[in-house]
C-alpha cells in the first residue's frame, strides 16, 4: 500500500478508494485467478500494529509504519515527487547548508536560549531538597516568536530552487502564517495565507501583521472556519496551481515528503537541547516534554533524542472541554486511524470517515488530525501522549507568566499545564525540557475574554 490515489474531496477526509493510475483498471477474464497487485491494499491498515520503534524512519514511500505515505490526487504527485527529489539534494548540499544556517543565526536568532526555570522548579521542590529541575527552551525568543520560522526559512529557500514565484500557506494560531509571510517579504515572493474565519477573529493581530508583512489573508468560512478547513482550502489551491506554487505546509502533517522534512528543518530544537544539556550540566535531559497539533515543535524537540531510550518524551494534546464530551482535539488519546489532508495517521472522524470537528482554547492545537510519525511513536510506545483541557491552560498562562516573567503562547501553556500531573510522579531531581514553542502576546486579547467569562478575580481587567 505504498501509494493510493484518491479524488480531491477524499484527499481533504474521506476514505475511498480508487488504485493509482500505476494499478490496472481492467476487469481480469473470470477464468483467470486474480492476484494482488504490490500497490494495493492487500489488507486492513487498521487491523496492523507497530510494536517495534525503527529511527530510521520514515521509507522512500513515506511510510512510518502503517502511518504516513502519499494519499493524493494525481495532479499533485509530480509536485511532491519533485519536492522529494529536490530535498534530498539540499539536505547534503553544503552551499544550501550554509546559506540556511546563516539566515538562522543572523536573521533568526539561533541558537535560542536553554534558560533554567528557577521559580517553576522550586514550585516543585520537596522538604528533603530535591524535586524536578525545569528548563525551557526560548523558541519563544526566535524572530516572529515562534519555531515556526525554522521550517518556513527553509522551505523558501527550497520553493526558490525550484524555481516556484508562489507561495501558500494554512495557519491556525497565525504563527506560521506569520513566519511564512516574514520570509517571503525577505525574498520578494507572493504569499497567501489561509486561515480560518474563527481563527481570524481570535488571532487579529497575526491577521494584521501578516497583512503589514505583504502577504493575501484569505479568510476560510467553510466547516468550523479553523485549521483544518484552512488546511483544505490550501490544498485545493495547490491542486489548481501546481506548476508555479510551492505550498509551505506547518506541521509534520500532510503527504510524504513532508512529514520528514519538516521534522528535519525543526530539528535543530533538539540538537542545540542536547549541546545546551551537555554544556550546562553535563548530560542528557531525563524528559522532554512539548505540546502536540500537528506535531512540529514537538518533533523538532524529540527528533534526535529518538535513540535515546533513557529520555521520556511526553506529548501533550489539548483536552478541550473534556475527554468526556465532543469537544477537544486529542487526537491520539481520543482519535481512530484514517486518512487527512494526504498522509494515514490517527484523526478524529465520524463513522464515515470525515474529520469531526476538533476544539481547543488554543487556534494552534485545534486540528483532528496529527503528524503520521507522532502516531507511529505512540503504537510503538516510544513516546508518551497525554492531554490537558482549557482550564489547566489557562491556569498554566497565569502562572508562568506571573512566576518567570514570561508569557507563554496558549499551545505552550499546555505543556507547562502537565507539569503538575508530571512533577507529583517523579523521584529525585531528574532534568525536564520543556519546549516554549511561542510567545503568548497573540493570545492576550482572547485570555482575557475567556478569564472574564470564567470570572476569574485575581486579576484586574
Amino acid at each position: 500500500m505504498d501509494r493510493l490515489a484518491f479524488a480531491t474531496s477524499s484527499f481533504l477526509g474521506h476514505l475511498s478508494v480508487r488504485p493509482s493510475k500505476n494499478v490496472s483498471h481492467r476487469k481480469p477474464p473470470a477464468t483467470r485467478p486474480v492476484v494482488a497487485s504490490p500497490r494495493m491494499v492487500a489488507v486492513d491498515p487498521s487491523t496492523l500494529i507497530d510494536s517495534e520503534f525503527d529511527p530510521n524512519v520514515p521509507s522512500e514511500r513515506g511510510r512510518f509504519g502503517r502511518f504516513g505515505g502519499q494519499y493524493v490526487p494525481e495532479t499533485l504527485m509530480v509536485c511532491l515527487e519533485e519536492l522529494y527529489e529536490n530535498y534530498l539534494k539540499i539536505k547534503d548540499d553544503p552551499i544550501f547548508q550554509e546559506e540556511l544556517n546563516g539566515l538562522l543565526t543572523d536573521y533568526v536568532g539561533r541558537p535560542t536560549p536553554l534558560y533554567y526555570a528557577e521559580r517553576l522548579s522550586a514550585r516543585y521542590a520537596r522538604a528533603d531538597g530535591s524535586g524536578p529541575q525545569i528548563y525551557l527552551k526560548r523558541e519563544d525568543l526566535n524572530h516572529t516568536g515562534a519555531h515556526k520560522i525554522n521550517n518556513s526559512l527553509a522551505q523558501v529557500l527550497l520553493a526558490r530552487r525550484l524555481g516556484k514565484t508562489r507561495i501558500i500557506a494554512e495557519t491556525g494560531a497565525g504563527q506560521h502564517g506569520v513566519a511564512t509571510a516574514t520570509v517571503c517579504a525577505r525574498f520578494g515572493m507572493k504569499c497567501i495565507v489561509y486561515m480560518g474565519a474563527k481563527d481570524m477573529e481570535r488571532q487579529a493581530l497575526n491577521v494584521f501583521r501578516m497583512r503589514l508583512l505583504g502577504a493575501e489573508v484569505r479568510p476560510v468560512t467553510s466547516g468550523s472556519g479553523t485549521l483544518t478547513n484552512a488546511l483544505s482550502e490550501a490544498i485545493r489551491d495547490w491542486v489548481t496551481y501546481p506548476i508555479e506554487t510551492h505550498y509551505i505546509v506547518g506541521s509534520v502533517a500532510g503527504p510524504h515528503p513532508y512529514p520528514m522534512m519538516v521534522r528535519d528543518f525543526q530539528a535543530c530544537i533538539g540538537k542545540e537541547v542536547r549541546e545546551q544539556s551537555m554544556a550546562k550540566w553535563g548530560g542528557k535531559p531525563d524528559i522532554l516534554l512539548a505540546c502536540v497539533g500537528g506535531g512540529s515543535n514537538a518533533m523538532g524537540l524529540f527528533s534526535d533524542f529518538r535513540n535515546d531510550t533513557d529520555v521520556r518524551l511526553i506529548g501533550v494534546e489539548a483536552a478541550g472541554k473534556g475527554l468526556e464530551t465532543e469537544e477537544h482535539a486529542a487526537t491520539l488519546t481520543k482519535g481512530t486511524l484514517g486518512v487527512l489532508h494526504g498522509a494515514m495517521s490517527y484523526q478524529l472522524q465520524d463513522k464515515h470517515g470525515m474529520p469531526s470537528e476538533a476544539h481547543s482554547i488554543s487556534a494552534g492545537l485545534d486540528y483532528p488530525g496529527v503528524g503520521p510519525e507522532h502516531s507511529y511513536m505512540r503504537d510503538t510506545k516510544r513516546a508518551e501522549y497525554v492531554s490537558v483541557t482549557d482550564d489547566e491552560a489557562l491556569d498554566a498562562f497565569k502562572l508562568l507568566s506571573r512566576i518567570e516573567g514570561i508569557i507563554p503562547a496558549l499551545e505552550t501553556s499546555h505543556a507547562i499545564a502537565y507539569l503538575d500531573k508530571l512533577c507529583a510522579s517523579l523521584e529525585g531531581s531528574p532534568k525536564i525540557v520543556i519546549n516554549c514553542s511561542g510567545r503568548g502576546d497573540k493570545d492576550v486579547t482572547a485570555v482575557v475574554e475567556y478569564l472574564k467569562k470564567r470570572g476569574d478575580d485575581d486579576i484586574e481587567f
